[in-house]
C-alpha cells in the first residue's frame, strides 16, 4: 500500500529537478507476519542535503550514506532469498534435509543381537561351571557307603507241625517269629543318607518261611544307629523239604536257615540336584534249634556283604 503523496513529495519528483534514486523499504513486521503476502514498499526520495528532508533531522552525510545502503542491502538480500529459496504452506523457506549414513534401525538391531549373544553365553557358562561343580560333589560324595553290620537275631517261637495248604495237600508246616538285631553307620562327612531296605526274610531251602521290613528313615552324617527288624511267619508249608529237618532231643529240630536282605541308601548331596544311592546285600547263613531261647550272635566274618 503506497501512502499519499504530500505537496514537498510531488515537487520533489517533479521532471524538473535533478535526477534522483528511489529507494523501497520493506516493512519487516509484515513480511515475518504474512509470507505469501507481497511485501509492502514504501518509496523513499534520496535527498540531495540533509535539509532537504521534511520529516528527518540532520545527521550528516556518513549517517545518511549508511542509512541508504543499510536498507538497500536488506531489499537486495531479502529480495535474493526470496527469488532462490521456495517456501512452504506456512511461509516458510524450504531448506534440503541432510540425510545420515546408516540407519538406526540397524544399530538397534546389532545392540538386542550383542546382548542376547553375551545373555546366552553368560547362562551357558553357568549351566557348565553349575555342572562341574556337581559332578565333582558327586564325585566326591559316591564312596561314601552305609555299612551295615548285623548284631543278633533273637528268636521267640519256632514251631514245625503237621497240616495242609490251601489247596488240600498235606505237609509239615513252619511257624517262626523272631527279631533281628544290626547297626548302621553313615560315613558321609558332608550330607545324610536316606534309609530302607528290602524285606528282610528267613529262607529255608529256598522257601521264605519268615518275613520282615526295615522302617525308612533319614540318619546324619557321621552317624551310627541301631536298628530292628521283627521277622514273621505263621503255617508256611514245606511240601518236601520238611524231610530233611534234623531231630534233636527233647523233641526239639534243628532248621537250617538263611537271612537275606538288601540296604537301600539314598545321599542327597546337593538338594534333589546331585544324589548317590547305594546297595549293599547281606547274607547270614545259621541254624535255629526250637529248644534254644539265646539269641544268635553274629560274629563280623559270619555275614555275607556285597
Amino acid at each position: 500500500m503506497m501512502h499519499t503523496k504530500s505537496e514537498s513529495d510531488i515537487t520533489s519528483l517533479d521532471p524538473s529537478s535533478p535526477s534522483r534514486q528511489v529507494y523501497y523499504v520493506q516493512s519487516p513486521s509484515r513480511d515475518s507476519q504474512d509470507g505469501d503476502k507481497s511485501s509492502t514498499m514504501q518509496a523513499t526520495p534520496n535527498y540531495n542535503s540533509p535539509m532537504e528532508s521534511p520529516s528527518h533531522p540532520s545527521f550528516g552525510r556518513h549517517s545518511r550514506n549508511s542509512s541508504a545502503s543499510r536498507f538497500s542491502g536488506i531489499f537486495r538480500s531479502s529480495s535474493g532469498r526470496k527469488g532462490s529459496r521456495k517456501r512452504n504452506d506456512k511461509g516458510w523457506p524450504e531448506c534440503n534435509v541432510i540425510l545420515e549414513e546408516g540407519k538406526y534401525d540397524e544399530l538397534d538391531d546389532d545392540k538386542r543381537f550383542t546382548r542376547r549373544f553375551q545373555a546366552l553365553m553368560a547362562l551357558l557358562s553357568f549351566v557348565l561351571l553349575f555342572t562341574v561343580f556337581c559332578l565333582i560333589i558327586w564325585g566326591a560324595g559316591r564312596p561314601y557307603k552305609a555299612e551295615v553290620s548285623v548284631k543278633s537275631l533273637a528268636v521267640n517261637n519256632i514251631y514245625i507241625g503237621e497240616g495242609s495248604d490251601s489247596t488240600g495237600v498235606p505237609t509239615k508246616m513252619l511257624t517262626v517269629n523272631g527279631s533281628l538285631r544290626m547297626s548302621i553307620y553313615n560315613p558321609a562327612t558332608f550330607f545324610g543318607i536316606h534309609v530302607s531296605s528290602t524285606p528282610v526274610n528267613l529262607i529255608y531251602s529256598e522257601i521264605t518261611v519268615a518275613t520282615g521290613q526295615l522302617k525308612k528313615y533319614f540318619q546324619p552324617r557321621k552317624s551310627h544307629r541301631p536298628v530292628s527288624v521283627n521277622l514273621e511267619g505263621t503255617k508256611v508249608p514245606l511240601y518236601g523239604a520238611g524231610s530233611s529237618l534234623v531231630a534233636v532231643s527233647n523233641n526239639g529240630v534243628e532248621v537250617p536257615l538263611t537271612l537275606q536282605f538288601e540296604i537301600r541308601s539314598r545321599g542327597e548331596v546337593v538338594g534333589k540336584l546331585v544324589k548317590t544311592r547305594h546297595r549293599r546285600q547281606i547274607s547270614c547263613p545259621l541254624v535255629v534249634d526250637s529248644t534254644s531261647t539265646k539269641p544268635i550272635k553274629f560274629k563280623k566274618n559270619s555275614c555275607t556283604y556285597s
